[in-house]
């Protein structure tokens, strides 16, 4: 395979990799287990409190260190080493979800917490190496590739699975309880591999290493910080500008991410219906994800961009009258066919954007945009149900953010060179 290509298709894998995190784990198995396994007894609206705190406070421990970590990766050249680093410590926390009894919800939660907060610092690494695999004209494309990639593989493993979970005795495993534990393990391992190509053929771009200790590093960081925030409210009004839209927008994707299947449940709907349904997502996800990139080339990225969003804007309404298997089959369908494609063009558009030489630190600052967005998110719907102790009005509240998130995007100018 042609050096360049090598590259790219590398890069890319990582998606595949760390994909099985976000399906198996975050929108599949884990807000399953977590009401019936370890917090068996406890209602549904004490269950999916604690899952939505759990979300947001990993997404502010994450959000407050990244963009101070981009810096470091920046001013050291640890984009790669610091993108694996985190990888580690997410597969250590997936392993360990395989050996957490029944009940035992407080250790459950913190080995979930630490597994998400590793997984997106590690993204906003492998994103930030991006700009140096990719050219800015195929950076949609490439964007494109990374999530449709990932589709494809979380899918696949996810398949898996739930096979295991269904048919135990196909794979020598004693029950379907066994079998979802030692899910969290294989998405350990399907993590830990696919990411060697990353290692291996995707080098780490070269800079001017400072020589300063962590504490004079770290003074510089928030340094570099301040004067990037300031040059960004006085010279970067349209970056900025973009950054908070895509904070608003991007805050309903997540959220209907990551509380879609504890959703389903808390209205009714059975565990199984509902992991059909998220298998039908990543098999629709993956071609559409990469059709996306393909588009750009007629429609530009923004244009894309706020369909996806308008999509969203209806299903979050239609979602308050679902009640039947069927329609969350069909709400998967439609989430599948734009989810990706909002996720790797807002990717791409912010890579085009930002200053390549600052990658991390741009990078750094798109993650702490996307983690407070998940804390906001996910607190909406846990005080929604909370106080109305109505499930279905949770996801309403996300009508606001596509609305005003897409009304931020329209007056975006996207320069020509982009």
């Amino acid at each position: 395979m042609e050096t360049r290509k090598k590259k790219i298709f590398s890069w890319a894998l990582y998606d595949w990799a760390n994909s099985t995190y976000s399906t198996t784990v975050m929108a599949g198995f884990f807000p399953v287990f977590f009401k019936m396994f370890w917090s068996n007894g406890v209602d549904a609206t004490t269950t999916t409190a604690r899952l939505g705190s759990a979300i947001s406070i990993s997404s502010l421990v994450i959000a407050l260190l990244s963009p101070t970590l981009g810096v470091m990766a920046d001013l050291k050249g640890l984009k790669k080493v610091f993108c694996l680093s985190f990888m580690m410590i997410g597969v250590i926390a997936c392993g360990w979800m395989t050996f957490i009894p029944s009940g035992d919800w407080w250790s459950a939660i913190l080995a979930y917490g630490i597994a998400m907060m590793a997984f997106n610092a590690s993204c906003v690494f492998y994103e930030s190496l991006m700009p140096f695999v990719a050219e800015p004209k195929e950076m949609d494309y490439v964007s494109s590739l990374g999530y449709s990639m990932g589709y494809l593989g979380g899918g696949i493993l996810f398949l898996i699975n739930v096979l295991m979970h269904l048919f135990p005795h196909w794979f020598g495993i004693s029950d379907g309880v066994k079998a979802i534990q030692i899910s969290f393990m294989t998405v350990a391992v399907w993590w830990f591999v696919f990411s060697i190509p990353l290692a291996r053929n995707v080098p780490e771009p070269h800079v001017e290493v400072s020589k300063d200790n962590i504490l004079r590093l770290t003074g510089r960081s928030l340094s570099t910080l301040k004067a990037t925030f300031s040059e960004l409210f006085h010279k970067e009004r349209n970056l900025l500008m973009f950054m908070m839209a895509y904070w608003l927008y991007i805050d309903g994707v997540y959220t209907v991410m990551t509380m879609a299947v504890d959703y389903g449940m808390s209205i009714g709907l059975g565990s199984q219906d509902l992991i059909a349904a998220l298998l039908i997502t990543q098999f629709i996800g993956f071609p559409c994800a990469y059709y996306f990139g393909v588009v750009t080339k007629r429609f530009g990225t923004k244009a894309p961009i706020m369909v996806c969003i308008g999509i969203y804007t209806v299903t979050v309404v239609a979602a308050v009258w679902m009640s039947k298997a069927w329609h969350f089959y069909m709400l998967a369908v439609i989430i599948g066919m734009v989810q990706g494609g909002v996720q790797s063009l807002s990717r791409s558009l912010f890579a085009k954007m930002a200053p390549k030489h600052k990658s991390g630190e741009y990078f750094g600052l798109f993650n702490l945009v996307g983690r407070f967005a998940s804390i906001l998110g996910p607190l909406i719907v846990a005080f929604t149900v909370t106080v109305t102790g109505n499930s279905r009005l949770g996801m309403i509240g996300l009508l606001f953010l596509f609305i005003v998130g897409g009304g931020l995007l329209a007056m975006v100018k996207v320069p020509k060179e982009v």
